[in-house]
């Protein structure tokens, strides 16, 4: 049994319960997560992702090859910061070094936030116990980056800016890493937070130095061998990063970084997600020391799959709502079209969010999208309609809500990819009879 299971009938049988019927569908019990930050027990899709870690990244890195970091964008609710969770609780398990979820608010110095966890690693990779002189020179000119941060001067050596100092470190925890055959992995979150230019730069500067560092390794038979160090990196955050930062951070951010804007999930996906629970059934602890099993029903797992249009906090909020709509061991049709009521106004609060982060003309042509037939949906009519004088006039506007937001299909004819969003502009939805 999982200490997460364990824990779960612990806090069962400590609930009161006036009688001996056990309802097996309660808050304790419900594995669904809606909200950010967290893995959901109920996994839907970006198969891609994780099998771009754990096929590609991971083992090449292992191997000493060099690979890119990863940038993962995407509008709100897509998933980001629980895919990169979900990674790094694999990357865990396997006994890589892994820091938290280094999550940057509106504000916060980020170089100061980063050596944080740097120092933290450096105490994992067991160099800040170290004696040689050299090493703890490092570590100190490191802690004094998490003091002052980007407004640090460092001029123990002449010239010397905070993300050297930064780098430095990271390539001994490198080097400890490949002694010890763990991948370092870190994740730094809300990215598009960093306004400030130096601190951005100081940022990637020292995270990319850190991943493109080679060094010499001796292997039993060949003699030296030249490596990467095994350092994973992993930026998640709004789409705005793209955007706004685009001309700020150069080519050398796009050589270093490989860049994926989330969609929202295929409903196969969905289903798929959903299949133990209609065909095996989800188990939980009754409190009595047995394990009773909750079924969804076929129509009530389409129910759910239509409601979410493809987005992942939108899934987790019809399936917890679903699994709140009553007791019993079976989540009925009409259990998921009561629970997805009583959510509906939190689905439209999330899709207005969306909408309202939008630059004006940019709404004002996904508004003028919607409003026309799919068959008519062209950048010529779409852009008379939402005010452009010229199509040409709109033909930036499109691209960036194709190529950085994924909003929309660009093509002959234009179409969404958000379907939450068409849905909400097109349609009655989050309503349903």
């Amino acid at each position: 049994m999982t200490d997460e299971r364990m824990l779960i009938d612990k806090l069962i049988k400590e609930q009161p319960r006036p009688d001996k019927f056990i309802h097996v569908r309660t808050p304790v019990t419900n594995p669904f997560q809606p909200g950010s930050d967290v893995v959901p027990a109920v996994w839907a899709g970006r198969t891609g992702q994780l099998s771009d870690w754990q096929d590609v990244l991971r083992p090449r890195l292992a191997a000493g090859l060099w690979e890119r970091g990863r940038t993962i964008l995407g509008e709100p609710g897509l998933g980001k910061s629980s895919l990169v969770r979900r990674i790094a609780g694999d990357a865990d398990r396997r006994g890589d070094w892994v820091t938290p979820q280094i999550r940057l608010a509106l504000g916060t110095d980020p170089v100061k936030r980063l050596a944080a966890e740097i120092l933290r690693l450096a105490d994992k990779a067991g160099l800040s116990a170290g004696r040689e002189h050299r090493i703890g020179d490092l570590v100190r000119r490191v802690q004094s980056v998490a003091l002052s941060g980007v407004s640090l001067s460092l001029r123990g050596a002449e010239g010397q800016e905070p993300h050297t100092a930064l780098t430095d470190l990271l390539v001994e925890i490198g080097h400890a890493a490949i002694d010890h055959d763990a991948v370092v992995v870190i994740h730094l979150d809300e990215i598009q937070n960093i306004t400030d230019e130096a601190a951005l730069s100081q940022v990637l500067i020292a995270l990319g130095d850190a991943i493109t560092f080679t060094t010499e390794v001796d292997v039993p038979g060949l003699g030296p061998v030249e490596r990467s160090l095994p350092i994973a990196v992993y930026l998640t955050g709004l789409p705005d990063f793209a955007e706004a930062s685009a001309g700020r951070k150069g080519a050398t951010f796009s050589r270093r970084f490989a860049t994926t804007v989330l969609t929202p999930i295929d409903d196969d996906d969905l289903r798929s997600a959903l299949r133990e629970f209609v065909v095996v059934g989800w188990e939980v602890p009754d409190g009595e020391g047995s394990v009773s099993v909750v079924h969804l029903a076929p129509d009530a797992a389409e129910v759910i799959v239509d409601v979410c249009r493809g987005e992942p906090f939108l899934f987790q909020l019809a399936g917890q709502a679903a699994w709140y709509a009553g007791t019993g061991d079976v989540i009925s049709r009409a259990d998921a079209i009561r629970g997805w009521r009583s959510a509906e106004a939190e689905a439209t609060s999330h899709v207005e969010r969306i909408l309202e982060r939008l630059p004006p003309r940019e709404r004002d042509f996904v508004v003028a999208m919607a409003k026309l037939d799919p068959t008519e949906r062209t950048l010529t009519r779409i852009s008379t309609d939402a005010g452009f004088s010229r199509s040409t006039d709109a033909g930036p506007t499109s691209q960036r809500l194709d190529r950085v937001r994924g909003i929309i299909d660009r093509g002959t004819r234009y179409s969404f990819r958000h379907r939450a969003v068409e849905a909400f502009l097109t349609s009655d939805w989050p309503e349903v009879e």
